[in-house]
């Protein structure tokens, strides 16, 4: 059996180990936005495809018998591309989701559907802003008049704020570290996505003790009829009953 992850992330990381550990031919495609990714188990291709019609073709040539969307929950384009690639190709297809955030008690959280949103709310919130969206989509932040604690895996480049220092840095994060930075940095208002996990949860606690207001960026939906896991373990599970199935069909067959 041969699955596509398109990855990026933790859990699809995690995917691939266990399906290569399972003996599954396992090929994770990365977007190459990251210059120095870590090293993955198995085959692994960097760059795009050329849209939804480049995808299906890539699956049929690679003879892919499942796509796993495990992009970040902010990748919608991708996502969509592989919904229609998928429908296209008959492969089926499955979405690994970490679930979102929510707030507790004592959390001020401003949800916003863009981060042009963000940009605006952030106006009327605080003048030294913590911005952990990364380094793709800070033109929405350049005309903001405040000072941007940008943190990413690599440098930004323009259009980006005129006030900024960079923090380089790649999770996990400790609760700690995320306390000395709101209180180092004079932190004001933090902005993130809802990119959900545990990774980069800390600082949402780190900014409920400082009672630091959050800008939190709702994630896109998954496109209408992709099922969805929520755990690395669920995302297995749906490989080994399509694995156990074509291997019946194949054994029926003969």
């Amino acid at each position: 059996m041969h699955v596509l992850i398109l990855g990026g992330t933790t859990e699809g990381r995690r995917l691939a180990e266990t399906l290569h550990a399972d003996g599954v031919r396992v090929t994770s495609s990365l977007a190459g936005r990251v210059a120095s990714p870590k090293p993955l188990p198995g085959e692994v291709r960097v760059g795009g495809f050329g849209g939804a019609d480049g995808l299906a073709r890539w699956t049929r040539e690679h003879q892919v018998d499942a796509v796993i969307d495990a992009t970040h929950p902010f990748a919608g384009t991708m996502s969509f591309n592989a919904a229609r690639a998928a429908a296209t190709s008959h492969v089926p297809l499955l979405a690994l989701r970490r679930p979102g955030w929510s707030p507790v008690e004592g959390d001020e959280w401003h949800p916003v559907a863009s981060l042009e949103e963000a940009a605006r709310t952030v106006r009327g919130l605080g003048r030294r802003v913590f911005l952990t969206t990364g380094r793709m989509g800070l033109a929405a932040f350049a005309d903001v008049d405040a000072w941007f604690l940008v943190r990413s895996v690599d440098p930004p480049e323009p259009p980006h704020p005129a006030r900024m220092e960079v923090l380089l840095d790649r999770g996990p994060f400790t609760l700690d570290g995320e306390r000395e930075v709101l209180r180092a940095y004079g932190i004001e208002v933090l902005v993130t996505k809802d990119s959900g996990g545990a990774a980069t949860a800390p600082k949402l606690v780190a900014a409920r003790e400082a009672g630091v207001p959050v800008v939190i960026v709702r994630r896109p939906p998954v496109p209408d009829g992709v099922p969805v896991a929520s755990t690395v373990d669920e995302a297995a599970a749906w490989v080994a009953a399509r694995n156990t199935t074509g291997a019946a069909a194949g054994g029926a067959a003969d």
